[in-house]
C-alpha cells in the first residue's frame, strides 16, 4: 500500500531559482523549489509569467542547479533533495512533465548535516557536478554521453573533509581544463577538542578548491588559502577568454575577489545612512549577465538593497573591484537575470515579481565603492553610504501571489454566514498582505469545513 497526501492549497514561497532553457534551445525559463513542489515557469511575450508545469516531489528541496552538455541546447536540471540521492530532471516538452534521467543514491534520507544535498554546483562547460553537505562530505560525478547521445553519470567521487563546516559552494570557469569546484570552509577540530573557547575564536574560513583531474579520475585538494571570517557567500567569475575567471567572496561588509596566484582584490558594501554601527551588510543573493565583451554581477543584502558588481581587468589581472547602488527590491531567496533583459526575484516574503531593465546603473550620481579608493585606519576600512531611493534601474512587470510567511492565523464568522473562516497575517513590516491572504484562505476554509460537515453528516447516518 501507498499513501500520499496533497494540500488543499499549494505552496507558494520559493526557496530557490534558477534559470536555463529547458524546453527549447532559445527558450527563457525559471526552474523554481517551491519546498515540496517543483515548477517550470516562463515569462510571456507581454512579460506576464506562465506556469508550465507544477508537480509534487513528495520531499524537500534543498538545492538546484543547471547544467548543459557541451554542445547541447537544452539544460538539464540537478535535484538536491532530503531523499539521499542526486537526481537528474530533464524537461519533455510533448508530455510536459520532467524526465528522472539518473538517480543515484549516496546516503541516508532526510536533511541532516553530514548527508550531501545542501549544495549543488555544476561545470559551467556541463562535465561535472559537485553535491555537498553541511559538514564533511562531498561528492563529485562526472557527466557525460554514450555512443547514442544519451546522458551518461559515473559513480561518485569523494571529496570528503572531516571536520569542516561548509558555507557556500561553486563550480569555476575554467574552460576545457579540469573541473575546479571552491568551497568557504571552517576547521573546528581544534575548537571541538579546546573547552576553553580559545580555539574557536581563533577559528579561521579558508576558500578551498577542488580539482577533478578528468585523466586519473580523481579529485584533489588543490589550493586552499585563509579568507575573511565574514565571508558567506560564493559567485563565480566568468573565464576562460569571457573573463579573469576565480570567484567573487561576498563577506559582511566587503566584496572580495579571489582566485589563486592572485593577489586579493576588496572593496566595501556601500550601507545605509542610517544603519547603526554595530550592524553588518551581508549579501544574501545574486544573479550574473554574461556577454562575450562585457559582464556584471547583480548582488542584494540582507535589507534588500541590489549593487551592481564589475570587475577591471586585463587577461587574467584584476586591477579594481567597483560596486554600485543599483535600486532596492524585497530581500530575495533567488535572484536571476534572463537574456531578454528581465529580472526574476523570488521574494523571501511577500510577492515574487518580474521586473524589466530600463537602466544599467552607469547613472554617474549613484554611490560606489571602488578598490581603487578603499581607505584604510586604524579604526579599519572607511564606509561608503548611500540613501535608498525608489526604482529607477527596473520597471515592476509581473507578480506571483505569496502568502508567505504566516504570521498569525485565526478562525472567525465575522461574515455571519453558516461557515466559518479562516483568516491568516502574511508579510513582514510595511508590506501586509492579510486581505489576500484572508481572500484565498477562506476559500480554502469553506471547502475544508464542507467536507468535514458531509463526513458528520454521513457518520450520523
Amino acid at each position: 500500500m501507498f499513501l500520499y497526501n496533497l494540500t488543499l492549497s499549494r505552496p507558494s514561497g520559493i526557496q530557490c531559482a534558477i534559470y536555463g532553457n529547458f524546453s527549447a534551445p532559445k527558450a527563457q525559463e525559471i526552474v523554481v523549489s517551491r519546498g515540496r513542489v517543483l515548477e517550470l515557469i516562463r515569462p510571456g511575450d507581454n512579460g506576464r509569467l506562465q506556469v508550465l508545469l507544477s508537480t509534487d516531489v513528495f520531499g524537500v528541496i534543498r538545492s538546484l542547479a543547471a547544467f548543459r552538455l557541451t554542445g547541447a541546447q537544452r539544460d538539464y536540471v540537478i535535484v538536491g533533495s532530503d531523499s539521499g540521492r542526486i537526481v537528474i530532471l530533464d524537461y519533455n516538452k510533448e508530455k510536459n512533465t520532467f524526465v528522472k534521467v539518473h538517480q543515484e543514491t549516496f546516503g541516508r534520507s532526510g536533511c541532516r548535516r553530514i548527508v550531501p544535498g545542501q549544495f549543488v554546483a555544476a561545470d559551467p562547460k556541463g562535465r561535472a557536478c559537485i553535491i555537498g553537505a553541511v559538514e564533511k562530505q562531498k561528492f563529485v560525478y562526472v557527466l557525460n554521453r554514450d555512443s547514442a547521445a544519451n546522458l551518461t553519470i559515473s559513480s561518485p567521487l569523494e571529496a570528503h573533509k572531516s571536520h569542516t563546516l561548509v558555507f557556500s559552494m561553486c563550480a569555476l570557469d575554467c574552460g576545457f581544463d579540469n573541473p575546479i569546484f571552491a568551497a568557504i570552509e571552517l576547521d573546528y577540530a581544534d575548537a571541538d577538542q579546546d573547552p576553553s573557547g580559545e580555539a574557536a575564536a581563533a577559528a579561521q574560513k579558508h576558500l578551498t578548491y577542488y580539482e577533478l583531474d578528468l585523466g586519473l579520475n580523481h579529485v584533489l585538494r588543490k589550493w586552499s588559502d585563509p579568507v575573511d571570517n565574514g565571508a558567506n557567500l560564493l559567485i563565480p567569475v566568468p573565464g576562460s577568454g569571457d573573463g579573469p575567471g576565480g570567484v567573487l567572496v561576498a563577506a559582511e561588509n566587503f566584496l572580495l575577489y579571489r582566485h589563486q596566484g592572485h593577489p586579493e582584490v576588496r572593496t566595501v558594501l556601500p550601507r545605509r545612512e542610517d544603519l547603526s554601527g554595530d550592524r553588518g551588510v551581508l549579501i544574501v543573493a545574486y544573479a550574473s549577465h554574461k556577454k562575450k565583451a562585457y559582464s556584471f554581477f547583480l548582488l542584494q543584502s540582507e535589507y534588500g538593497d541590489i549593487y551592481k558588481a564589475t570587475l577591471l581587468y586585463e587577461g587574467e589581472a584584476v586591477s579594481e573591484l567597483r560596486v554600485k547602488y543599483f535600486d532596492t527590491l524585497p530581500p530575495c531567496s533567488s535572484l536571476a537575470v534572463l537574456k531578454t533583459g528581465f529580472l526574476f526575484a523570488a521574494s523571501e516574503t511577500g510577492n515574487h515579481a518580474l521586473y524589466q531593465f530600463v537602466g544599467t546603473g552607469e547613472d554617474e550620481d549613484d554611490v560606489e565603492a571602488s578598490s581603487a579608493s578603499l581607505v584604510q585606519s586604524e579604526e579599519g576600512y572607511a564606509p561608503v553610504f548611500f540613501s535608498p531611493r525608489p526604482l529607477k534601474n527596473l520597471v515592476l512587470v509581473d507578480e506571483m501571489p505569496s502568502l508567505m510567511p504566516l504570521t498569525d492565523l485565526k478562525v472567525a464568522n465575522l461574515l455571519d454566514e453558516e461557515i466559518p473562516q479562516l483568516y491568516a497575517l502574511t508579510g513582514r513590516c510595511a508590506v501586509p498582505h492579510g486581505a489576500a491572504a484572508a481572500a484565498e484562505q477562506q476559500a480554502v476554509t469553506a471547502v475544508r469545513c464542507r467536507s468535514e460537515r458531509q463526513r458528520a453528516d454521513a457518520c450520523e447516518a
